[in-house]
């Protein structure tokens, strides 16, 4: 028997990754409605009851009522907007996060999927926050860099088209982005991070920074004891892998076109600093792919079936 699968939104760029992650699989079957159907609220409703599992790919507020359409108790939800990630009744939708959240999301009814910011961030902090090493209320900042996909089909045009004059723009200035919530909740932080986030000239691939002083771990904490509590918490992962050793360098494509993310523990000892880095695709472990993991729990299939590694 196969999982009846209804993505709303399956024109935009996450939809249309999902689509293709999910297209060919003999253990799923896509609900797919026409360009004119697809605009009938009619039928869009009529999708979203027939379909035993949604995957929202939408703004907010039409990913808000797109839920509210739902009228039993049977279809279950990945919301791949912002609108629920730190809204009560819903699962947070990154399985490596806590230990037992992939048995969490199999069970869930409303799965919200992590934002590709928050996916990098959360990777190197939560498990820091978890294990004492960190304060809650510690004061960090994290630097990030995202390929221009993440912007959408206007954003990839104005890229592509050649009218982007530049190769890498910051942005979020006034300091109030949507992800910001979503990183201070699933960390477990009393205070909001200060996010700094840009964009690059390259089409996909995403490196997230959260620069750290020693002074800001608990007393006694050593570099060795960061990166041990890092590959401690993802043993066994097989879509989150923390790097080995420090390489003199690393590139915002690293992770492009896989489904999986890498984290790194750079330090200098002598002025005892750290810089905690994840690469990781925007579009990949940042975005369908975290939702196509999330619809494989939920389904009870493989977890890795249509993800690259």
């Amino acid at each position: 028997m196969t999982t009846t699968i209804f993505i709303d939104g399956a024109v935009g760029t996450t939809g249309l990754e999902i689509r293709e992650r999910l297209s060919g699989r003999g253990d799923v079957s896509l609900l797919v409605l026409d360009e004119a159907r697809r605009k009938d609220a009619a039928a869009r409703r009529d999708a979203l009851n027939d379909a035993d599992l949604v995957v929202l790919c939408l703004p907010d507020d039409a990913a808000r009522e797109a839920v509210a359409m739902i009228d039993n108790r049977r279809t279950r939800v990945v919301d791949a907007s912002t609108a629920h990630r730190v809204a009560e009744g819903w699962t947070y939708g990154f399985a490596e996060l806590e230990p037992g959240r992939s048995d969490e999301i199999a069970a869930a009814r409303l799965v919200s999927n992590p934002g590709c910011y928050p996916t990098g961030f959360l990777a190197l902090v939560r498990p820091l926050v978890r294990a004492g090493l960190l304060p809650a209320d510690a004061l960090l900042s994290v630097n990030a860099a995202s390929g221009y996909s993440g912007g959408g089909k206007s954003m990839i045009a104005e890229f592509e088209d050649g009218d982007a004059d530049t190769a890498f723009r910051p942005y979020a200035l006034t300091l109030a982005h949507k992800h910001a919530p979503e990183m201070t909740r699933h960390a477990g932080l009393a205070h909001a991070p200060i996010f700094q986030p840009a964009v690059a000239n390259t089409y996909r691939g995403m490196v997230v920074e959260v620069p750290v002083h020693q002074s800001q771990l608990v007393p006694g904490t050593s570099v060795e004891a960061v990166a041990a509590t890092l590959r401690d918490a993802y043993a066994g992962a097989a879509l989150v892998r923390v790097a080995s050793d420090a390489p003199a360098t690393i590139r915002i494509e690293d992770d492009a076109n896989t489904d999986r993310m890498t984290l790194h523990v750079f330090a200098n000892p002598a002025a005892a600093q750290l810089r905690l880095v994840a690469t990781l695709d925007n579009l990949g472990k940042g975005a369908a792919g975290a939702a196509v993991q999330n619809v494989n729990l939920m389904a009870g299939l493989d977890p890795l079936a249509g993800l690259t590694r």
